[in-house]
């Protein structure tokens, strides 16, 4: 069994045993990363310990139907076009023609309409605001995405919805993009800093991409990877605690295999659980994760004969329309549906708190409070329309950034030598995603293998 193995013993004549708590696209790409490296002339040993039933975390696909040819993320999910981390892996993983690109149209829902936003020319044809108004917000969000100083530090030190009301207007803003503010973050969305906002500016493309076989397909392709080079990838494997050892390195409490000593350990966790795994950490760092709040995400699948949005991909929501959620996202307006055994997919989504009432509900009881809305978008739906759904919930989904975030972000190496935090709430400023999973998976499993060989994580001792 892999947790009798000691480590105590030459750190020459053992491999470097690490374990990676989380496997989601974070955990698996730091997995395939290290699988790859050698320490002292062998392989690095690396475990991957996810308490879920499946890799790949939000990323994660099902299959809700026998029909289905491909399986459906648990929550939406698409890349843009400048993804470079997550492109360059699919790259590497000889996964490029697997990933195709597509131009959905995505649009504002406002007094019972769908008007398209996703283009300077379609933000100037909105027709509830005036000329001038328009051209306000569109010349503020020019600012935003092209200014050549990348001015984010700055922004971090910046309520948002002051500083777009003010340069926006607050037509503009009151009936645009305050409401999206509103329902991302819901009653903290006063709060939420200017730097936030302008990643998603800067970031944001209008063609999108998305992988053949679902991004389950690049997860399986990633754990195929990363365990074809020796990591051992275990699921249903709950990480309960992690002890530091006196002579260096930490010993895993875990609910079934992948137990036992390690001389480093990377948790992809969300803060509150790392609170709980860690809590030999630091008063002072364990303050600083105390400090970070995040909303959850809720996503129901219904599956339909007919299609809802007529080729609208994406719809915001606005709270203030009196609809009980945020995102209305049609798949199939985006993917053929032949790939599901004909069924329109639609994803009806919100971020909420993670005590609302949404994630006591199971998909039956969810489905009746929301389906009476669906005819506000296609006047010709019918309940019989309905053949399946599917619910999936998130406590930890979607960081809150504050002014002054920046300094309020943990370190990825924690205070504790061999033991790193990295969750896609040290993306910063960057919104969370599996692009900047990637990129924080990668990072750290670098900084680990430079930590080790630079001797910074204390070696194992007799």
């Amino acid at each position: 069994m892999r947790e009798d193995r000691p480590i105590n013993g030459d750190a020459a004549s053992k491999p470097l045993r690490v374990l990676i708590v989380g496997g989601g696209v974070a955990g698996l790409a730091a997995a395939y990363d290290l699988a790859r490296q050698e320490y002292a002339g062998r392989a690095v040993d690396v475990t991957v310990a996810e308490a879920g039933a499946e890799l790949g975390g939000l990323a994660s696909g099902f299959k809700g139907k026998p029909s289905w040819e491909w399986p459906l993320e648990r929550f939406y999910h698409h890349l843009f076009t400048n993804d470079d981390a997550i492109i360059a892996l699919t790259r590497e993983l000889g996964m490029a023609d697997r990933l195709t690109t597509h131009a959905p149209v995505t649009a504002l829902y406002h007094k019972g309409g769908l008007y398209p936003l996703d283009s300077p020319l379609r933000v100037l044809r909105f027709p509830h605001l005036s000329l001038w108004n328009r051209l306000r917000m569109g010349l503020v969000l020019a600012y935003l995405r092209y200014d050549p100083r990348r001015p984010w530090r700055r922004y971090d030190r910046i309520v948002a919805d002051e500083w777009l009301g003010r340069w926006m207007g607050s037509a503009a803003y009151s009936t645009v993009w305050q409401p999206m503010l509103q329902g991302k973050f819901g009653a903290h969305y006063g709060e939420v800093n200017l730097a936030w906002f302008w990643a998603r500016i800067y970031k944001r493309t209008q063609r999108l991409a998305y992988y053949e076989g679902g991004f389950q397909a690049f997860v399986d392709a990633l754990a195929q990877a990363a365990a074809q080079r020796g990591a051992a990838l275990y699921t249903s494997v709950r990480v309960e605690r992690l002890t530091p050892l006196p002579g260096g390195g930490y010993q895993a409490t875990t609910n079934g295999p992948g137990g036992g000593d390690y001389d480093a350990v990377l948790s992809t966790v969300s803060p509150g659980l790392m609170q709980k795994l860690a809590p030999d950490l630091p008063e002072s760092y364990l303050g600083q994760l105390r400090k970070l709040r995040s909303m959850g995400a809720v996503a129901l699948i219904v599956a339909l004969k007919r299609s809802l949005l007529d080729k609208v991909y994406w719809a915001n929501i606005p709270k203030q329309e009196g609809l009980p959620f945020l995102a209305l996202v049609e798949h199939t307006n985006m993917i053929d549906p032949a790939h599901y055994g004909g069924d329109r997919l639609i994803y009806i989504g919100d971020y909420l708190d993670p005590d609302h009432r949404y994630f006591g509900m199971d998909a039956e009881q969810l489905l009746a409070e929301v389906a009476p809305y669906l005819s506000r978008f296609n006047a010709g739906f019918e309940p019989d329309w309905i053949t399946g759904a599917w619910l999936h919930k998130a406590s930890y989904a979607q960081p809150v950034p504050p002014v002054g975030y920046a300094s309020m972000i943990p370190d990825v190496r924690t205070p504790l030598p061999g033991l790193y935090f990295a969750s896609m709430s040290q993306v910063y400023p960057w919104d969370r995603g599996t692009n900047y999973a990637v990129e924080m998976g990668r990072r750290v499993a670098q900084m680990a293998m430079d930590d080790a060989r630079n001797g910074a994580a204390a070696a194992p001792s007799d």
